[in-house]
């Protein structure tokens, strides 16, 4: 059977992409190597799933993208954030907007997004086939004949490419994408793990697994020598930190591990400096004299981290000594500790942990009026096969919204 269009892999953009071109009348193939869809998009965002970032100002909202921003405006002027809102929220899945403007479904439920997705390739009649990962690109005169499953060969008059990066390969993102977009001709950047989290030495992190850190700043050195800081909340996790904060500084973090050890300090009380601190420490300690320091800990460090940074501080103060007994030297050290956490970073995670990794089609090479290949003729390409660079906080799923529904629009034509 011959199709208008065959569109490898059933991610975001993917399954956007089919909808859309099945929307417009076209006879669209979907082949997937899970036995699902969405198989990435099933557990973004803590499988509450991220939609998107709902930053109003273009600009700002590009900005994000880094040195891909130029390329982006004619693609975000046809689908961006607000057609976004629009596409999810007239098919019964309402958004809502937290901090950072990072933008969810109301139901909290990545598998709703999903949902949403797979009931517009059914009013598309879109043909799925499922567990068909494509073995084989058959080109000819700069343009796809087929491609190929095994055995079956699959031939259309266009593709597109929707198979995602190299991050979370055990959804599926192996790096296909790639090796036959450089086989066939296109430029392919080689990908790393950018948004991710650090690895630290310390048990007290890894302790506090599950517990985030709230309202604090950490500073980063080379060598002790202070590079750069952030403030927000931080996940402590079983290897070491992660969350929105440490994964939009991953690749910061990457550049100064090849200059030296790379050490942090977090600060638990930032809005306060160690005098103010030492002296809400004392007041603390004077109406609680009589009492076991370690049961009024609770009452000076942040919440839940009473077994982690026990660790740490029973190394400097004995915690079953009565409060009265505790010396000047003792409390400052406690003080200090609250200000200056400390951190050995170990590395980044790798792609296993990798919320986005990078690499992909060099960004001169597509046409971005309408996500066609410059160098395959009836060759579209979308999403994480891009070589583009961004933060944590929606943008990536953006990315795969505006360019599969802009491919989906503009294949066959």
């Amino acid at each position: 059977m011959k199709y208008d269009l065959i569109v490898v892999g059933g991610g975001a953009s993917g399954m956007i992409a089919s909808g859309r071109a099945a929307e417009r009348g076209l006879k669209v193939l979907l082949l997937e190597k899970n036995d699902r869809l969405g198989e990435k998009l099933r557990i973004s965002g803590g499988g509450r799933c991220n939609i998107t970032n709902a930053e109003e100002n273009t600009k700002l909202l590009l900005g994000k993208y880094g040195k891909a921003e130029k390329y982006l405006y004619s693609l975000f002027a046809q689908f961006g954030m607000k057609e976004t809102f629009n596409f999810f929220e007239m098919r019964s899945l309402p958004l809502k907007v937290e901090a950072g403007k990072r933008a969810f479904p109301v139901s909290e439920k990545a598998s709703d997004v999903v949902a949403v997705l797979e009931e517009y390739l059914k009013k598309g009649r879109v043909d799925i086939r499922y567990q068909s990962p494509v073995t084989k690109v058959l080109t000819s005169d700069s343009r796809i004949e087929a491609v190929f499953c095994g055995d079956t060969r699959f031939e259309a008059r266009e593709y597109i490419f929707a198979t995602g990066s190299i991050s979370h390969p055990e959804t599926g993102s192996t790096g296909d994408g790639f090796r036959w977009l450089k086989k066939i001709g296109h430029t392919i950047a080689l990908p790393t793990p950018t948004i991710v989290p650090l690895a630290v030495k310390e048990k007290w992190v890894k302790t506090l697994m599950g517990v985030t850190l709230e309202e604090v700043r950490i500073h980063f050195f080379v060598e002790k020598e202070k590079q750069f800081s952030l403030s927000g909340n931080i996940l402590c996790t079983h290897f070491g930190l992660s969350g929105p904060l440490i994964l939009n500084a991953a690749h910061k973090v990457a550049d100064l591990l090849h200059r030296g050890r790379v050490t942090a300090a977090i600060d638990t009380c930032p809005k306060v400096d160690l005098g103010t601190l030492e002296q809400s420490i004392i007041t603390l300690f004077d109406k609680n004299k009589n009492k076991v320091l370690k049961n009024i800990l609770k009452e000076c460090i942040p919440t839940g981290t009473e077994k982690g940074l026990s660790l740490l501080l029973v190394e400097k103060i004995d915690l079953n000594k009565k409060v009265h007994s505790v010396t000047k030297e003792e409390r400052k050290k406690l003080v200090q500790l609250l200000k200056a956490l400390p951190v050995t970073i170990q590395g980044l995670m790798g792609f296993d942990r990798a919320v986005v990794a990078d690499g992909g089609v060099e960004l001169n090479e597509i046409d971005w009026k309408t996500m066609r290949s410059r160098k395959i003729a009836n060759l579209l390409v979308t999403g994480d096969l891009l070589h583009i660079n961004r933060p944590s906080g929606g943008y990536s799923l953006q990315l795969c919204w505006s360019t599969g529904y802009v491919a989906g629009s503009h294949a066959g034509k």
